[in-house]
């Protein structure tokens, strides 16, 4: 005749710690005017980078050019941070001035 053992796992809610998962942070990427980066050069960068279609990132760069600066993304950190590399890498590239800096939002 088989043994049936009844194993019972014994669990207590009040001593299970839950991990709550964090939203991560945010940040704003924004492009600064200057005097020497051309707009044509600036709509260029927020359609390739920032995939901004012609009409947005007309807009946007006009925020820059009479706001002295536009906002062009929310992203997390490390995206905002690679984001802003790719723009100072293209414009030194090109010869541009062009500066773009990361903001918690």
């Amino acid at each position: 005749m088989p043994v049936h053992i009844n194993i019972e796992r014994h669990t207590d809610n009040s001593t299970k710690k839950k991990k709550k998962l964090k939203e991560p942070d945010y940040y704003r990427v924004v492009l600064l005017n200057d005097n020497y980066t051309t707009m044509d050069f600036v709509v260029e960068i927020l359609m390739s980078i920032f995939h901004k279609n012609e009409e947005e990132a007309e807009r946007i760069m006009l925020d820059v050019h009479r706001k002295g600066r536009g906002v062009v993304g929310v992203y997390t950190l490390d995206i905002a941070q690679t984001k802003v590399n790719q723009v100072h890498t293209l414009a030194r590239k090109r010869e541009f001035p062009l500066k773009c800096i990361v903001e918690k939002q």
